[in-house]
């Protein structure tokens, strides 16, 4: 619980930094999360009933970056069942905007320590979607398999994404607006 509190109060600390250094403050918290995170179990990151920041519109245990709210989810499903599970909370697994974007989501990836999660991209009739309509305008592969049955993307938290079948496990990164719409 402790680790949680201070989890807390790093990233509530980052997000109170003006916009234009916000990234550079969100990457000293979380090197400094993966630090304390380290001894305590994984489970405590995924489902950890957190103080909610009065500088966050993020529910508790989401973390904010951009106009969205993220959580990683640290228990590996298919991709359509961690898609499932996102919508249960109200949001779809995570759609990937722009570089910092992306390396946010590695960085929660390792502080969780894991090497990878899904995310919410698909490829349908030979072209990659992102589950939450989002234009898919930004890539990062790292590797891409042109097998039609690896149709469901993968986050790689050393490079960038991959494909493979959904029907994989993995742990998974759930997105949201923190205002419902």
């Amino acid at each position: 619980m402790k680790t949680v509190l201070l989890l807390s109060a790093l990233l509530s600390a980052a997000l109170a930094v003006p916009a234009e250094d916000n990234h550079e403050a969100s990457e000293e918290a979380m090197v400094i999360l993966k630090e304390d995170v380290a001894a305590a179990p994984a489970q405590e990151f995924e489902g950890a009933d957190t103080p909610q920041s009065r500088f966050s519109f993020c529910p508790d245990g989401w973390f904010s970056y951009g106009s969205r709210c993220f959580k990683f989810i640290n228990s590996p499903k298919s991709w359509i069942s961690a898609e499932e599970y996102c919508n249960s909370l109200g949001g779809n697994l995570a759609s990937v905007a722009n570089p910092r974007e992306y390396s946010f989501l590695q960085q929660m990836t390792q502080t969780a320590g894991r090497t990878t999660a899904w995310l919410g991209g698909f490829r349908l009739q030979n072209q990659w979607l992102w589950i939450d309509r989002e234009g898919f305008y930004y890539t990062n592969w790292y590797s891409q398999s042109s097998s039609s049955s690896y149709s469901c993307l993968y986050l790689q938290s050393a490079y960038g994404w991959s494909n493979t079948q959904c029907t994989c496990s993995y742990p998974f990164i759930c997105s949201k607006n923190p205002f419902g719409c």
